[in-house]
């Protein structure tokens, strides 16, 4: 499934021995979330740096 973090190894190469079709499955099933539904006012540039800052928090421990 679709993460704020880069795949590992392992999950590429499972996400890559999928089908097309089946890769477009699970994109439109988590695309179908009610979380996907939510509107922001945020831009696109402020999601990304609040995206980045919890990622280098989840690092740092």
């Amino acid at each position: 499934m679709p993460s704020e973090l880069p795949p590992t190894e392992v999950e590429l190469a499972e996400w890559n021995a999928l089908t097309r079709e089946q890769q477009i499955a699970r994109y439109r099933e988590y695309f179908a979330h009610p979380d996907c539904e939510a509107f922001t006012a945020d831009t696109p540039e402020e999601i990304l740096a609040a995206a980045r800052a919890q990622v280098a928090a989840r690092r740092r421990g």
